[in-house]
């Protein structure tokens, strides 16, 4: 084949979950900057079969994320080049995919670094992807105090109901502060409703985080999901340059082609340290509940219930800073993810970080950053991908 002929790639790529779409992203990456490939889309969802008109098209190669044996089965029958983005179905294909050892390790020394001692993780049964996020965990935990996991059945095998009280029991009997590590965005959002349920406090008596940061998910679950940025953009870019590659005549690798997660998108889920005293952590919920507004250490001593001053003696003595100190912090924290994370307008992060105005806003963050609102923004997005 000529460098200059046009490749013709199937997608077998679902859209219905963020890291299918980032995988995309990244393929679609690649091929604009190589110019010499043709992309055909087959729209749908994980277990959806294959399309009809795989088995007689015309074409060089497939990118496929291989969910059941059907879809396995069918692309065994090609005689072009497929190659696996899942990992799910053990199977002859080269396989480009996340590092979930590396993601485990990366959630529990986030925890780790927030003083925690109390372990949790929430997986799905069956998911060799989840299971091995599970174990790299736990490792990583090997010192807690308590470590607990859940792990339940995938989805249609039970009902939402039963799922849900599974969850709240669990979540119930948890000792406190608990941080939690669930196997992907989809069930993060199922945690926090049970939390929510239980009125647990998040991230005050459970931190959680999950994984794919799918924006969708992590921004209308209550509160934000902090969650890891597995690099699924990379997988879909690396899984074309392969492509290209085995193209041009080179060997299939025997071994998985691992991607690195890409840190962790810290939402308001884990952004806390843990707190044993449970008057500083109603305190600390007050603070966070109420950050647009005009807090006072008088407003914070009330709503838990106990005098300024012993209020401010306790605070200091868990947090290692005063209140004034610890509202400005998170001010701070909040402020520089909606600038980085969303595209609402300065003013309005200012109005919803509690600073009086923009030009505050402003100072406070080069103070705190050495970057101006519109570097960050600027730089954040420079580094999504």
């Amino acid at each position: 084949m000529s460098p200059t002929t046009h490749r013709r790639i199937a997608l077998l790529v679902e859209t219905s979950l963020g890291s299918g779409r980032e995988i995309l992203r990244g393929i679609a990456r690649y091929t604009r900057q190589t110019g010499t490939t043709q992309l055909f889309h087959a729209a749908g969802g994980l277990n959806e079969s294959v399309p009809g008109w795989l088995q007689d098209w015309d074409g060089d190669a497939v990118i496929a994320r291989i969910q059941n044996r059907e879809v396995l089965s069918a692309l065994e029958e090609l005689s072009i080049p497929v190659v696996d983005v899942l990992g799910v179905c053990e199977n002859r294909f080269p396989l480009v995919h996340v590092d979930d050892i590396a993601i485990g390790q990366l959630v529990g020394k986030h925890f780790l670094d927030r003083n925690f001692r109390h372990f949790a993780f929430y997986g799905i049964e069956g998911e060799n992807w989840s299971t091995r996020r599970e174990a790299a965990f736990r490792e990583s935990c090997e010192n807690a105090e308590s470590y607990s996991t859940l792990i339940t059945s995938r989805s249609g095998k039970s009902s939402r109901l039963e799922e849900f009280d599974q969850l709240r029991e669990w979540i119930r009997n948890l000792p406190k502060p608990t941080a939690i590590m669930v196997c992907s965005d989809q069930r993060g959002l199922g945690l926090l409703e049970s939390c929510r349920a239980e009125e647990i406090s998040v991230p005050e008596q459970v931190a959680v985080v999950g994984v794919d940061n799918d924006l969708a998910l992590c921004e209308i679950s209550a509160p934000p999901l902090s969650s890891v940025r597995g690099g699924h953009f990379r997988v879909g870019f690396e899984a074309a340059h392969l492509v290209d590659r085995i193209l041009s005549g080179e060997k299939p690798p025997r071994k998985p082609l691992l991607v690195a997660p890409n840190g962790i998108v810290e939402r308001e889920s884990s952004q806390v340290q843990a707190i044993d005293d449970p008057v500083v952590a109603r305190g600390v919920q007050f603070i966070r509940e109420n950050l647009a507004a005009s807090i006072t250490n008088d407003s914070v001593a009330r709503a838990t219930g106990v005098s300024r001053t012993l209020f401010q003696q306790r605070f200091r003595e868990c947090m290692g800073m005063s209140i004034r100190e610890f509202i400005l912090q998170r001010r701070i924290e909040r402020a520089r993810l909606l600038i980085e994370s969303t595209d609402v307008t300065l003013a309005e992060v200012a109005e919803r970080s509690g600073f009086r105005h923009q030009e505050y806003l402003g100072q406070v963050i080069k103070k705190a950053t050495g970057s101006t609102p519109g570097m960050l923004r600027k730089s954040a997005g420079a580094t999504r991908d």
